[in-house]
């Protein structure tokens, strides 16, 4: 399979690229600097608000997997939706493989987790624009799947072992950035959750 991965030097999108490669998939490897990823076929510098060069990335590989960020420096997290919003409207067969945020997922009651009393308040605004820019392409009927995280991510130990659950918390607090990898590459390979947003926790 030909994978491309945004943020591929961030926590999440470098052990991404780091799994596929194990598993013998070519990777695109993009970052705002174009910096080196260890085991990618290709490394490219491109920000995710390149339309152009995202539609080029799009139509070249099997899946895209967008796992940047929003500002966390303070900025405006605008940015980062609009550049959601924007690729939204570029059609391509690729699957988008979006890396979401535990907030996005849903309380018994249907709540999101993010609009809940207890949820931190520093994570709100990250969390809100996470969701924007997922429900923007959702909107647009993209073949996407999102994979939040558990409640706490980390780097960690690879087991290979997980639990997951659709649209509400799996059992379970914490995964390594690692075993967040596998669960995504294994959905990658082998859909069960294509066109939902699941969590995968350890």
């Amino acid at each position: 399979m030909k994978i491309a991965v945004y943020g591929a030097t961030g926590m999440v999108g470098s052990q991404i690229v780091a799994e596929a490669v194990r598993r013998g998939h070519e990777v695109t490897a993009i970052s705002r600097k174009g910096a080196p990823v260890e085991g990618a076929a290709v490394v490219r510098a491109a920000d995710l608000a390149d339309v152009e060069t995202y539609s080029e990335v799009a139509h070249a590989h099997d899946a895209v997997v967008l796992a940047t960020v929003p500002d966390r420096t303070g900025g405006s997290r605008q940015p980062y939706i609009d550049a959601h919003r924007a690729i939204a409207a570029v059609p391509t067969a690729a699957r988008l493989y979006m890396v979401g945020g535990f907030g996005g997922l849903k309380t018994p009651d249907g709540t999101p987790i993010k609009d809940t009393p207890g949820f931190p308040a520093e994570y709100k605004g990250e969390s809100d624009a996470v969701y924007v820019a997922y429900e923007a392409l959702r909107d647009a009927g993209a073949d996407l799947t999102v994979q939040a995280p558990a409640a706490v991510i980390a780097p960690g130990e690879r087991t290979g072992e997980y639990v997951t659950a659709v649209d509400v918390p799996a059992a379970g607090e914490r995964i390594s950035s690692q075993d967040y990898a596998v669960a995504a590459l294994d959905e990658l390979e082998q859909p069960q959750f294509r066109g939902t947003f699941f969590t995968a926790s350890n």
